[in-house]
């Protein structure tokens, strides 16, 4: 990526007051919502029981190369485990 860290995190989808997000590795310098690498995973909390379904071996890969993953992704894959 030249120096440019990366990041693990979600970026927000859906409409007003019903979002689902997609777990995505970017480079910390896009906007939240913008471009990103590789979609990793999804999260819908709006779905009973909230629909979770992440690559955890994507993450690692991501994680080992030098990405930062963020406290909400961290939570989730715990969740997932």
């Amino acid at each position: 990526m030249g120096g440019v860290p990366v990041v693990v995190r979600l970026k927000r989808m859906g409409t007003l007051k019903k979002p689902h997000h997609k777990i995505v590795v970017a480079p910390s310098r896009r906007a939240r919502d913008g471009a990103f690498l590789e979609e990793v995973g999804i999260y819908d909390p709006s779905k009973t029981p909230p629909l979770l379904k992440i690559n955890k071996e994507r993450v690692a890969y991501w994680a080992q190369h030098g990405a930062f993953v963020t406290p909400a992704v961290t939570r989730l894959l715990r969740l997932a485990a």
